[in-house]
């Protein structure tokens, strides 16, 4: 009897590890490994595109600030201007001007020498002949009653 009982207990044990449940537990630590590394993955993917976008974002700015101060430096050095509207009521020149700028036109407001008047100018060139041609075509086909003021 003890001798069939230990066959038992034998044929038992060594049946055990090819059972379902035991072989199901190792699996589920193999899918548990596998979601846990594509965890990692997309944790570093993400990190990796949120630099991206810092970098963008800095690029970006830097881009504009150049932007900006080249506009800057060509309106303070530009001396003749298109003008596009010339008005008392600084809201009247502020609207305009912002329309202009929207509009994607290197648009100031000039105070008028002597004068109350504000000046919207859409653009501002440093030579004449390039002034007047660019005048010419604004003209024909953005704003018919634009003209040219002149800085001293």
């Amino acid at each position: 009897m003890r001798h069939l009982l230990s066959v038992a207990l034998i044929v038992l044990l060594a049946g055990l590890p090819s059972c379902k449940f035991f072989k199901g537990k190792g699996s589920k630590e193999k899918e548990l490994a596998v979601l846990l590394a594509r965890q990692d993955s997309i944790r570093v993917a993400d990190s990796i595109r949120n630099v991206q976008e810092r970098l963008l974002a800095i690029e970006t700015a830097k881009l504009d600030s150049i932007r900006l101060a080249e506009e800057a430096r060509s309106a303070a050095g530009s001396r003749y201007n298109i003008i596009v509207g010339s008005f008392i009521t600084p809201e009247y020149a502020k609207a305009l001007n912002d329309e202009y700028i929207q509009k994607g036109y290197n648009s100031q407001i000039i105070k008028m020498d002597g004068s109350r008047f504000e000046l919207v100018a859409a653009e501002g060139h440093t030579n004449f002949r390039t002034a007047v041609e660019r005048l010419t075509q604004f003209q024909d086909t953005i704003q018919l009653d634009a003209w040219m003021y002149i800085k001293k």
